[in-house]
């Protein structure tokens, strides 16, 4: 099988030139072009997951090797989260290569974070079948790079910090509520309120509702540091 341009200046991205180019092509399928005879990307991204997720606890153990379980836990999940597989795969131009269907298409899913980090563990998973784990966890450690030696050594998100803040106090988790959605369907812009039941309230605006709930707890916390 040969691959098509667009999936060969990819492959030179991502540093690795496949031998069953099959895979790649499926990697980077997403369901809604699918068919009998063109496979999407699911079961990949299944795989890349627990292989990310293995590449990173090796890598944090080697990193701080007195850390607990404690502290090792949120900083795995600062690097396998869906915002950091995204970041990933906007900084290879995966985007650009997928495989969508046209109503996916015409809806943004390029630019879409969870589409970009789902199809970022499936090209992980490709890598890994392709050539086996050494050569998926060199892939990987390259792509995620600084991030690793970067990650705060309280990572938790500001959800979660948030919610332990309010726990601790014996209030009700934080509520997340929409207060606008703006822009067109494919490109929309989320405004989002982070409310404490005792009255406290910040909001955010971002381009996916993830983000503007992280950037309102985030916003939220600093008013209550102060």
């Amino acid at each position: 099988m040969k691959l098509a341009a667009d999936l060969v200046a990819f492959s030179k991205r991502l540093g690795h030139d496949f031998a069953r180019p099959e895979l790649l092509l499926r990697a980077v399928t997403h369901s809604s072009l699918s068919s009998p005879t063109r496979p999407d990307n699911q079961r990949l991204e299944f795989l890349g997951d627990r292989v990310l997720g293995l590449v990173m606890a090796e890598a944090l153990l080697k990193a701080d090797r007195a850390a607990s379980e404690g502290q090792l836990a949120p900083r795995f999940n600062a690097l396998v989260r869906r915002e950091a597989c995204a970041d990933v795969a906007r900084e290879i131009g995966l985007g650009d290569v997928l495989k969508l269907g046209r109503s996916e298409m015409m809806s943004g899913g390029r630019r879409k974070e969870a589409l970009l980090a789902d199809a970022m563990e499936a090209v992980i998973a490709a890598v890994y079948r392709d050539a086996g784990f050494e050569i998926a966890r060199d892939v990987v450690l390259r792509l995620w790079g600084a991030r690793i030696d970067q990650v705060k050594p309280d990572a938790r998100d500001a959800k979660t910090a948030l919610q332990e803040w309010a726990q601790a106090r014996g209030l009700q988790p934080p509520l997340y509520v929409e207060i606008a959605r703006e822009g067109p369907d494919h490109a929309p812009v989320f405004t989002i309120a982070a409310r404490l039941e005792t009255g406290e309230e910040a909001r955010a605006t971002a381009g996916a509702k993830r983000q503007a709930e992280q950037a309102a707890a985030s916003a939220l916390l600093k008013t209550l540091g102060n």
